[in-house]
Protein backbone atom coordinates (compact mmCIF):
# COMPACT_ATOMS: atom_id res chain seq x y z
CA UNK A 1 0.00 0.00 0.00
CA UNK A 2 1.52 3.35 -0.99
CA UNK A 3 1.60 6.49 1.15
CA UNK A 4 -1.47 8.04 -0.50
CA UNK A 5 -3.52 4.94 0.25
CA UNK A 6 -2.40 4.94 3.86
CA UNK A 7 -3.42 8.58 4.23
CA UNK A 8 -6.84 7.90 2.69
CA UNK A 9 -7.45 4.88 4.91
CA UNK A 10 -6.35 6.84 8.01
CA UNK A 11 -8.66 9.69 7.02
CA UNK A 12 -11.61 7.32 6.57
CA UNK A 13 -10.94 5.67 9.93
CA UNK A 14 -10.73 9.09 11.59
CA UNK A 15 -13.99 10.15 9.97
CA UNK A 16 -15.65 6.95 11.13
CA UNK A 17 -14.46 7.43 14.69
CA UNK A 18 -15.53 11.08 14.73
CA UNK A 19 -18.95 10.30 13.29
CA UNK A 20 -19.50 7.46 15.74
CA UNK A 21 -18.51 9.58 18.74
CA UNK A 22 -20.63 12.50 17.54
CA UNK A 23 -23.66 10.29 17.16
CA UNK A 24 -23.13 8.46 20.44
CA UNK A 25 -22.92 11.68 22.45
CA UNK A 26 -25.76 13.42 20.62
CA UNK A 27 -28.84 14.12 22.77
CA UNK A 28 -31.30 11.96 20.84
CA UNK A 29 -33.29 8.80 21.43
CA UNK A 30 -31.39 5.55 21.30
CA UNK A 31 -33.21 4.27 18.22
CA UNK A 32 -32.42 7.45 16.29
CA UNK A 33 -28.80 7.31 17.39
CA UNK A 34 -28.46 3.68 16.35
CA UNK A 35 -30.05 4.43 12.97
CA UNK A 36 -27.68 7.34 12.34
CA UNK A 37 -24.70 5.26 13.47
CA UNK A 38 -25.70 2.42 11.16
CA UNK A 39 -26.05 4.83 8.22
CA UNK A 40 -22.69 6.41 8.96
CA UNK A 41 -20.97 3.05 9.17
CA UNK A 42 -22.62 1.95 5.93
CA UNK A 43 -21.36 5.09 4.16
CA UNK A 44 -17.86 4.62 5.51
CA UNK A 45 -17.90 0.97 4.47
CA UNK A 46 -18.84 2.01 0.94
CA UNK A 47 -16.01 4.57 0.89
CA UNK A 48 -13.53 1.92 1.98
CA UNK A 49 -14.78 -0.45 -0.73
CA UNK A 50 -14.37 2.28 -3.35
CA UNK A 51 -10.84 3.05 -2.15
CA UNK A 52 -9.94 -0.64 -2.17
CA UNK A 53 -11.33 -1.04 -5.70
CA UNK A 54 -9.27 1.93 -6.89
CA UNK A 55 -6.12 0.47 -5.34
CA UNK A 56 -6.82 -2.90 -6.95
CA UNK A 57 -7.11 -1.16 -10.33
CA UNK A 58 -3.79 0.58 -9.67
CA UNK A 59 -2.15 -2.74 -8.83
CA UNK A 60 -3.56 -4.36 -11.96
CA UNK A 61 -2.16 -1.51 -14.06
CA UNK A 62 1.23 -1.85 -12.37
CA UNK A 63 1.22 -5.61 -12.95
CA UNK A 64 0.42 -5.11 -16.64
CA UNK A 65 3.29 -2.63 -17.00
CA UNK A 66 5.73 -5.01 -15.31
CA UNK A 67 4.62 -7.95 -17.47
CA UNK A 68 4.92 -5.88 -20.66
CA UNK A 69 8.37 -4.68 -19.59
CA UNK A 70 9.53 -8.23 -18.88
CA UNK A 71 8.18 -9.46 -22.22
CA UNK A 72 9.99 -6.67 -24.05
CA UNK A 73 13.26 -7.42 -22.27
CA UNK A 74 12.87 -11.15 -22.89
CA UNK A 75 12.25 -10.57 -26.59
CA UNK A 76 15.32 -8.32 -26.78
CA UNK A 77 17.46 -10.92 -25.03
CA UNK A 78 16.21 -13.62 -27.39
CA UNK A 79 17.15 -11.51 -30.41
CA UNK A 80 20.64 -10.89 -28.98
CA UNK A 81 21.04 -14.62 -28.37
CA UNK A 82 20.01 -15.40 -31.96
CA UNK A 83 22.49 -12.80 -33.26
CA UNK A 84 25.25 -14.32 -31.14
CA UNK A 85 24.44 -17.81 -32.47
CA UNK A 86 24.59 -16.58 -36.07
CA UNK A 87 27.95 -14.89 -35.54
CA UNK A 88 29.53 -17.74 -33.59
Amino acid sequence: MNDNSKVIVALLVGLAAGAALGIIFAPEKGTETRTKLAESLKNIGESIKETAAAEIENLIGLKDKVVDNLKTKAAGSEMEYQDDLEHA
